[in-house]
């Protein structure tokens, strides 16, 4: 009996322990579940605050490209969208799914110059547990986390060959394989591709299929620089001062005109990349108030200043006179006197001696 009673105590343990062990995986699993709802609702805020429409872009160009997005999103043809790095090509795509009867459903992107090559088509359409060795559950891919949805391919021209005969098929008959199976499985799936390269040339290259490009390519979309686009430059400030308003937890008002005159002669060899840079750059050092953006010198020497264009309309004293434009050049230069790009450098006079003309006249930086 004792002997009864000393195993009994033992099961009594191991199922308290496996209890505990169960308890504590449930509370873990619910935490990540939150942690998984809150990322989802925090993507979908951003996703709704970086479309084209929300932006409020206002050049010719950008106007044609909504209005083929507009023409294109009821529809569910492949869209290929071509243009520079950091264009804004993911914000297209996105705003193409959101304009969609899918909008409901996922936005997927899957970057894939960043997947190694072995590991591309199990990330794409998955695989089932014992696939290989080390596997003990089904791994879904990509396409199938999309299902319903729309799944964005950006800088297509880095799939590897073999991938691209799947992608192919996916888009001809709506089914994948997933790696290590040799049945299929459908697949209903919107399939949105970008690159910054030139495809055809690929193709001739042998680097890329001529019937994937086809497919894709059924409708195009180019996305516009923003060296072509510069009456834009004002809306997108305006739109990545309220994103790193609310990040940093500040209250940047704008910035001045003069300043906004020279970001948009400016070439940006990054475009939005360099111009969503330059803005977070300025808000480390600034509470409030103008914004103090540094135009990088690109060998454009920016607007000149015409002091009659109805800014200095009345007539003042010579000091006076000279206070105020080099207050408009330090503005530009977001207080920076010294140095390339300075305030200095633009007056054409040494650094020390506009120093001591701002001491003399009463300018702070």
């Amino acid at each position: 009996m004792i002997v009864a009673s000393t195993f009994t105590a033992r099961d009594i343990t191991n199922q308290s322990a496996h209890e505990v062990a169960m308890n504590e995986a449930l509370a873990k699993a619910n935490v990540d579940h939150e942690r998984v709802k809150l990322e989802h609702d925090r993507m979908l805020a951003e996703i709704n605050d970086a479309t084209l429409p929300s932006l409020g872009l206002t050049s010719t160009k950008m106007k044609r490209v909504m209005q083929k997005i507009e023409q294109v999103a009821p529809t569910d043809i492949s869209v290929l969208i071509t243009g520079e790095a950091g264009t804004g090509k993911e914000i297209i795509a996105r705003t193409v799914h959101l304009l969609s009867p899918r909008s409901k459903n996922r936005f997927i992107v899957v970057k894939c110059s960043d997947l190694p090559a072995e590991l591309i088509e199990s990330e794409l359409f998955g695989y089932p547990k014992g696939a290989f060795t080390g596997t003990y559950r089904d791994r879904i891919g990509r396409f199938e986390a999309a299902e319903g949805g729309t799944i964005f391919l950006d800088e297509i021209g880095d799939l590897p060959l073999l991938l691209q005969s799947r992608l192919q098929r996916v888009l001809k008959e709506g089914v994948y394989t997933p790696v290590g199976e040799s049945g299929h499985r459908p697949v209903d799936v919107r399939v949105i591709a970008a690159t910054d390269k030139n495809l055809r040339a690929l193709i001739e290259d042998g680097k890329f299929r001529s019937d994937l490009y086809y497919q894709l390519s059924l409708f195009s979309i180019e996305s516009i620089p923003l060296r072509d686009r510069p009456e834009d430059i004002g809306k997108l400030i305006d739109h990545f001062i309220r994103k790193f308003n609310r990040k940093f937890k500040k209250n940047i008002s704008g910035l001045d005109d003069t300043t906004l005159l020279r970001l948009q002669t400016y070439a940006y060899p990054g475009n939005l990349w360099e111009l969503e840079s330059m803005v977070e750059r300025a808000f480390i050092g600034t509470s409030n108030g103008v914004l103090p953006i540094q135009v990088p010198p690109d060998g454009n020497p920016g607007p000149t200043l015409n002091v009659f264009d109805g800014r200095l309309t009345e007539f003042l004293p010579f000091e006076e006179y000279q206070r105020k434009y080099i207050q408009l050049v330090l503005d530009s230069t977001g207080g920076k006197v010294s140095g390339e790009g300075g305030a200095a450098e633009i007056l054409q006079i040494h650094p020390q001696t506009l120093f001591s003309k701002m001491k003399r006249l009463g300018i702070k930086r």
